[in-house]
């Protein structure tokens, strides 16, 4: 069916207005929902935070709400401003805000922790409840105030542009179960190469007042010299069936310096010992501060000087890894000691 020409009901330049809105909004929708996609466990993992899987699987409510935001975000940016599509925008927005204010109440309220990060853009963002209220709200509310109040009020159903959105909408949903398996940790992360160790932090870089944890303080030294970081489960398979080789990489002394942090209780961390005598120390770093450095664990990278130079899914190949001169050096030392 074709759209209906006819007059437009309000000036050109209160349309404009309007469509600049619609973009603006657009674009943010279309941004937040890439965060997700790429991330898709951690989007169900919220979903079910937020109880919102009260009536059919988180899994499910997030492809769902993925479905529903690239499309209405693709409609805006293809100029959609029909009095449902508005509709639509108004109840998406609505809902984040709804669910950004709960969680900036239970925050104000001391029922949430200070380095909770949340909003439209997961975990890629890291801001507090009320950072995350406050900035949604001035960042998608005016652009749909500007989007309804400009709009030009044409009739007619759009037939093919709607066919788009909604064919993208599908191709977003079929990316975000695709990307588990694809090479985007360092696209759906916070730690990639280039990265300082001094921003690999709870709450805030190194330094911000809002900083509540770094790396370095489990891994102390962290920022000096070369080393091949590990986080880890203690319990993960892939990680035990290395155990060995890891030790003997220790053993021969070879560079950079293996480090290891695990979200593990002392209780596990005591029985991984017992069990497995690794060579190696295991810093205790929370579960809230690593979480937004991997996808799956176990992840690792290579920093050099606090500048992270490499990272890799899964462990680190350490088969590439040559052996020092001074741990070479080592075994004709006279004195018996490592230098």
């Amino acid at each position: 069916m074709q759209e209906t020409a006819h007059l437009p009901a309000v000036p050109l330049w209160r349309q404009a207005v309007g469509k600049l809105g619609s973009i603006v909004l657009g674009l943010v929708l279309l941004t937040a929902a890439y965060t997700k996609a790429i991330h898709p466990a951690l989007f169900v993992e919220e979903i079910q935070l937020q109880g919102l899987d009260f009536l059919l699987p988180a899994t499910v409510v997030a492809y769902l709400a993925l479905a529903l935001e690239i499309g209405i975000g693709v409609g805006l940016l293809l100029g959609i401003d029909r009095p449902w599509m508005l509709w639509l925008s108004s109840a998406l927005v609505g809902f984040f805000i709804y669910l950004n204010g709960r969680n900036y109440w239970l925050y104000s309220q001391g029922l949430l922790e200070e380095g909770t990060s949340c909003g439209c853009f997961g975990n890629l963002v890291q801001r507090t409840p009320a950072e995350a209220f406050w900035q949604d709200l001035l960042l998608i509310v005016p652009p749909l105030l500007l989007a309804v109040w400009g709009r030009s009020r044409a009739s007619g159903f759009p037939s093919l542009r709607v066919a788009a959105a909604m064919l993208l909408a599908v191709g977003g949903v079929g990316f975000a179960s695709l990307a588990p398996d694809l090479p985007l940790d360092d696209w759906a992360t916070r730690l990639s190469p280039g990265v300082h160790i001094d921003t690999l932090c709870l709450g805030g870089p190194k330094g911000d007042p809002n900083s509540l944890a770094c790396l370095e303080d489990v891994m102390p030294g962290l920022g000096e010299g070369m080393h091949l970081v590990i986080l880890t489960e203690l319990d993960s398979n892939e990680f035990i069936q290395a155990v060995e080789q890891i030790n003997q990489y220790v053993y021969d002394g070879r560079q950079p310096t293996i480090r290891v942090a695990s979200p593990a209780e002392p209780e596990q961390k005591a029985t991984f010992f017992w069990a497995h005598g690794p060579a190696f120390e295991i810093g205790e770093a929370p579960q809230e501060l690593i979480k937004p450095f991997y996808r799956r664990l176990p992840r690792s990278f290579r920093v050099e000087d606090g500048l992270v130079t490499h990272t890799y899914a899964g462990l680190p190949p350490l088969e590439q890894e040559a052996p020092s001169a001074p741990a070479a050096a080592a075994g004709s030392n006279p004195t018996g000691h490592a230098n």
